[in-house]
């Protein structure tokens, strides 16, 4: 469970001994190179639409961009983060915007289970997507604790918000089946506006009775997460995001080559890596395609299976199942 004093929460690990940085000079940069198209792709980045099966896989994902996904698990759906909208901001004019288009409609999205969120930064809980998907789909919200105020306050009624701290588990049933949403440990902090850490942010665990897969939502890299792996895996795939870091912030967001680390540690012999939080938002200094380049070099070096989507793409990893929009392709966008 989460360290919580007065409201705030804190992380298991403490910070790394590193220098204090401004943030608000930070996002200036970001926000700058932006605005002068530094670290984007110099041409547009392609998508793929794969339609979805009338029933869903016992495991796949499809991959929406950044770290919006569609979770396929035994026979269940559950789609991780979704943000559809066109800026990760407070302001709808000033802000990250995206380096490609959303690859479908979220109407367009088949029936889903259950909708989980990491934590509530801009770039994965955003305010239209709740909106509509809450106008639109009868489905619960699964969300560490605290999430659930912002989900009362746009409209999503309480029967329908489900608040979690870690290791506590929500339990999905269909057709005699069952799916454990099981809120898992993250080291990362929250905030919208002025406010920042009075909301739990977390990974995920999806357990089924024959596939489990790992959602890491945004994150720093912690031994802890061998904890994670050894109470609901090993997984037999995992989604870890790899971009937005820097030696600024080694705490709140893995580089490359942790997520490879964490991947041995929580994941079966063989089973596959697929990288999120990358290609969609600049939101860091590093250029677009470098997570993707180095994530491949360092899997190779451990010999770990990594599948890289297009935004679109659908994985399926069943026996028999269709990779889908899966090729080299961010090669040819640089």
């Amino acid at each position: 469970m989460g360290a919580r004093v007065d409201t705030v929460y804190t992380n298991s690990d403490p910070d790394s001994p590193h220098e204090r940085f401004d943030a608000g000079k930070i996002a200036r940069g970001v926000i700058g190179r932006a605005r002068h198209g530094q670290g984007r792709p110099a041409n547009p980045i392609p998508l793929v639409a794969v339609p979805a099966p009338e029933r869903a896989s016992d495991l796949a994902v499809t991959w929406y961009g950044h770290s919006s996904a569609l979770i396929e698990v035994d026979g269940f759906r559950v789609l991780a983060d979704p943000v559809w909208g066109e800026r990760v901001s407070p302001s709808p004019t000033i802000g990250p915007a995206r380096l490609h288009p959303v690859p479908v409609a979220l109407s367009a999205l088949p029936e889903i289970d259950a909708v989980i969120i990491s934590h509530d930064h801009y770039d994965h809980l955003d305010l239209p997507t709740i909106e509509e998907l809450t106008r639109s789909r009868d489905v619960v919200f699964c969300v560490p604790i605290g999430v659930g105020g912002h989900l009362r306050a746009w409209g999503v009624p309480d029967e329908r918000i489900v608040e979690l701290d870690w290791d506590q588990a929500h339990v999905l049933q269909r057709d005699g089946r069952s799916l454990k949403v099981v809120c898992t440990e993250a080291r990362h902090f929250s905030g919208r506006g002025l406010t920042r850490n009075s909301t739990q942010w977390a990974s995920w665990s999806l357990v089924g009775p024959d596939h489990a897969v790992f959602f890491g939502g945004d994150t720093g890299f912690t031994e802890r997460f061998k904890l994670v792996g050894d109470h609901f895996g090993p997984f037999d795939l995992t989604l870890l995001p790899i971009g937005a870091y820097d030696p600024l912030w080694p705490d709140v967001h893995t580089n490359p080559e942790e997520a490879v680390a964490i991947h041995a540690m929580i994941a079966k012999p063989g089973a596959p890596l697929v990288p999120v939080h990358w290609a969609t938002f600049n939101l860091a200094f590093h250029d677009w395609s470098e997570p993707v380049e180095r994530l491949l070099a360092a899997a190779e070096e451990a010999g770990v299976t990594t599948i890289i989507p297009m935004p679109g793409g659908r994985v399926d990893g069943a026996p028999g199942g269709i990779i889908a929009g899966t090729a080299d392709w961010w090669s040819t966008v640089r």
